[in-house]
């Protein structure tokens, strides 16, 4: 079994591999004063924090001691966000290629506070709204994303909780074709219509309960296979820290969003 260092050490090597074809290093910055920790350094640290389900940075920081002070690291874990959503677009992009012609897309609540304290939530009070679910209301972001019959991630978007699916299907899917299986949310005739008039496939989405309606045993089988996407979205927010409350700023929000799924790509 890897220590926490030798997991580390390879973690930043496959970072590393990716910034450097990416190039990313060339857009560093050549002035002012060093980094106590180079971009790469700060990324991987924060992979390894959702790689292995750590809640907060002040843990990787008594893990690792840094050669930094503890609110330097957060800083820059969280402004080198961008740089990790770069590595990231460039996997999903390798993954559209040669991803299997069946595709699962679907969203999830991403509560950023406990339900009682939303009203008085500021810090994502322009990005969050009340969206309500099976288990009740919730101030939350809606995740969007689109995996295929591999459970590879093709692409992602986040939207505030109170959008319709079926709004943001076409913008998410707007670099990939397929057969794409969906829930009742996604089910409408227009949206059908324009996914097949693009070329882009064909929508199946799973009618509901009250509706009737007779498929095929084809259909049949692939609303069936919906839950692979469903596993996707249990272990992002169970072992990658997909969920928190723990960021005082946008930007923590949506870096530790980005960590958790580029983490989530590297097991």
């Amino acid at each position: 079994m890897k220590t926490s260092i030798q997991l580390y050490n390879v973690l930043e090597q496959i970072v590393k591999r990716l910034y450097m074809q990416l190039r990313l290093d060339k857009q560093e910055k050549t002035k002012g004063r060093k980094l106590a920790l180079t971009i790469v350094q700060n990324i991987s640290l924060a992979v390894f924090k959702q790689f292995n389900g750590i809640p907060t940075i002040k843990s990787i920081f008594k893990i690792f001691r840094p050669k930094c002070s503890y609110k330097t690291l957060v800083v820059n874990i969280n402004r080198f966000a961008k740089q990790a959503l770069m590595i990231l677009a460039a996997i999903m992009k390798i993954n559209r290629p040669n991803s299997h012609i069946v595709k699962h897309t679907d969203s999830t609540e991403l509560p950023v506070c406990l339900a009682k304290n939303g009203y008085r939530h500021k810090v994502m009070q322009g990005f969050a709204k009340w969206g309500k679910s099976s288990k009740g209301w919730f101030f939350v972001l809606k995740m969007h994303i689109t995996t295929d019959l591999k459970r590879k991630l093709l692409a992602v978007r986040f939207s505030p909780g109170n959008t319709s699916d079926s709004k943001v299907f076409m913008d998410l899917n707007k670099d990939i074709s397929g057969i794409f299986v969906a829930d009742a949310a996604y089910l409408s005739r227009e949206l059908s219509e324009e996914i097949y008039k693009l070329g882009k496939g064909i929508l199946f989405a799973k009618p509901r309960k009250n509706m009737k309606k007779i498929i095929t045993d084809f259909q049949f089988h692939l609303y069936n296979t919906r839950m692979l996407i469903e596993i996707n979205f249990r272990n992002l927010k169970a072992f990658h820290n997909l969920i928190t409350s723990l960021p005082k700023s946008i930007n923590g929000y949506f870096a530790n969003y980005i960590y958790s799924l580029l983490a989530y790509q590297f097991v």
